[in-house]
């Protein structure tokens, strides 16, 4: 199995926002960082960061309008505790609608916050944000071309608060979502997460990946 490494970085004042880790090289110590959720039959390490090609029929989601229930796509995770920013750099080669790939913010299987572009035709895609609470997910969707294959996230939280980013091509960051998770816990699960709901072919490459933990 190849390990994801986790750089410390040093010398920040306490009333800066400290950086806890950074995905850019492979280390035998990773594992101590990071954990697999659903870990995908096809990941690697890379000179360009993390390569995922997610199993077909992976997917977040539950109830809403669709009305199935899907806890099985592939995320990175460590345990953080209060308050966070977590940032990646994702260039990813859709092939089916809704592949995807991007952040996630996890309490449990009913209660989670992720982002991505969601892939739907050969005309546009589908940048967003899934919320779920209490067993329903809420998607926020805005249109964007589907020959953007490169897009920045972030994710802030504050509380149970979480605000939302994205920016592509030349654009700074937008906000996209701000929510609410309603079950209350000190500690969440974070990292990144890939999945392919229709079926296997997608390939997604995590360039960079950033936590900054929120000092009191």
């Amino acid at each position: 199995m190849l390990l994801i490494s986790c750089k410390e970085q040093k010398n920040q004042t306490p009333e800066e926002t400290k950086n806890i880790s950074t995905l850019n090289m492979i280390n035998s110590d990773s594992i101590k960082n990071f954990k697999w959720f659903q870990e995908p039959k096809s990941w690697k390490i890379t000179s360009e960061g993390l390569l995922i090609e997610p199993d077909s029929g992976s997917d977040f989601w539950q109830r809403t309008h669709y009305g199935f229930r899907n806890d099985n796509a592939h995320f990175l995770y460590k345990e953080v505790e209060g308050d966070f920013e977590m940032t990646t750099t994702v260039s990813f080669s859709p092939k089916h609608r809704y592949d995807q790939a991007g952040l996630c913010a996890r309490l449990d299987e009913d209660n989670w916050v992720k982002t991505s572009t969601e892939y739907e035709t050969s005309e546009f895609s589908h940048l967003g944000a899934v919320v779920t609470n209490l067993g329903y997910s809420d998607w926020s969707t805005q249109e964007i071309p589907a020959d953007i294959r490169r897009v920045e996230y972030k994710i802030i939280r504050k509380g149970q608060d979480f605000e939302i980013y994205a920016k592509y091509g030349k654009k700074d960051f937008q906000q996209i979502r701000i929510a609410h998770l309603h079950k209350e816990a000190p500690k969440i699960n974070i990292g990144l997460y890939a999945c392919s709901p229709t079926d296997k072919g997608f390939s997604a490459l995590f360039e960079t990946f950033e936590i900054k933990k929120k000092e009191k």
